[in-house]
């Protein structure tokens, strides 16, 4: 359980101009279905006989057209990565797979990433022994490969790996992956867009420039698969051109105090904060615990909230209960229960009043 204490040429449509997402929630009034899902409980990893903490993987997901006139988000959630292409999984650990793709100027690029990536993944010779060096390769690779087609479009990639206790998140574009432990939001991922200083410098450093919030004048990404067919973009060979495919991993060990993953499409956080978006879904985990039911709502929420973009929303949960309620316990007193929203607005306000 989390205990807490208190202390003291035209521009195409290839997504938004870059801005920042939403700092501030509380500014904002309070064919569908594009997926390849499965059933995915996968219990009883094999862990370390020190740590007690066993995940328990439950997944949900949902998504919808929005304001939009195509719909052209896709996502995967695969239960046992290995088993699923007719592989043995190593000790009998499951890997499972979870992957969200925003495409542009077309859905066909999002579909390909969508079937191909997770093969690519499992079929390269380190797999799963270095999968920090297997993720990034078979990003690069994937892209390849779809410059190989007759195909123009490109999408965005966001893909989430639990084995054990390890979860490995591997982001190229502006999907984004948010964990909440204890009810506290945790960055996963970084956005992938021409307002970055440190992505600036790399476009700026291969020959790309950023133009009113636009990469080479006409992207509001600068990581992407596909767009081979946009002059400028994209070259063969290392290290390429200022659109790249590479992702950006971060991995850490999951704990206990590790409740949940939201990995949604950029739609989602045009609306949400990230702290909002696990203060969002804790609160309907807390009411019903259907990882999936809550998928809709956040979803539901987005567009109540004046979303026009397509919307994904992937939450896997590590735990079979639903969050706790954040307890503080003060010595002497009859500890109450506060809402993660509650405290950390309260934190805020702490804050705000030592300054």
């Amino acid at each position: 359980m989390c205990v807490e204490e208190l202390e003291g040429a035209e521009r195409l449509d290839f997504g938004e101009p870059c801005v920042d997402k939403i700092k501030n929630p509380d500014e904002l009034p309070s064919p569908r279905m594009e997926r390849v899902c499965e059933n995915t409980t996968a219990a009883d990893f094999k862990q370390n006989k020190s740590c007690n903490f066993v995940p328990n993987i439950r997944s949900g997901d949902w998504s919808d057209i929005g304001g939009r006139q195509y719909m052209e988000d896709t996502h995967v959630c695969i239960a046992d990565l290995a088993k699923n292409f007719g592989y043995q999984s190593v000790d009998h650990e499951a890997i499972s797979f979870y992957g969200v793709f925003d495409g542009h100027g077309g859905k066909d690029a999002a579909h390909f990433v969508r079937d191909n990536l997770p093969r690519v993944i499992v079929e390269d010779a380190d797999f799963p022994l270095e999968l920090e060096k297997v993720v990034r390769r078979s990003f690069v690779q994937t892209d390849s490969q779809f410059a190989e087609t007759t195909l123009s479009s490109g999408t965005t990639a966001l893909t989430a790996m639990i084995f054990g206790r390890s979860l490995l998140v591997a982001n190229a574009g502006d999907c984004r992956a948010v964990l909440s432990r204890c009810g506290t939001a945790i960055e996963m991922s970084v956005d992938h867009r021409p307002c970055s200083l440190s992505e600036k410098l790399r476009v700026e450093s291969l020959g790309g420039y950023v133009d009113d919030g636009y990469l080479n004048g006409l992207l509001g990404v600068t990581r992407a698969l596909g767009d081979w067919h946009l002059e400028g973009m994209k070259e063969d060979g290392s290290p390429g051109g200022p659109l790249s495919a590479e992702p950006e991993l971060k991995m850490i060990t999951l704990t206990k105090d590790d409740e949940f993953l939201i990995i949604g499409s950029d739609g989602i956080w045009d609306v949400f904060s990230n702290q909002n978006a696990v203060d969002f879904a804790r609160r309907r985990l807390q009411e019903h615990n259907d990882v999936k039911s809550c998928c809709k709502e956040i979803v539901e929420e987005a567009i109540k909230r004046g979303a026009t973009d397509n919307l994904t929303a992937v939450l896997i949960s590590f735990h079979l209960e639903a969050p706790p309620r954040i307890r503080v316990s003060r010595p002497g007193r009859v500890a109450r229960s506060i809402s993660a929203e509650g405290l950390n607005s309260l934190r805020t306000l702490l804050g705000n009043q030592s300054q």
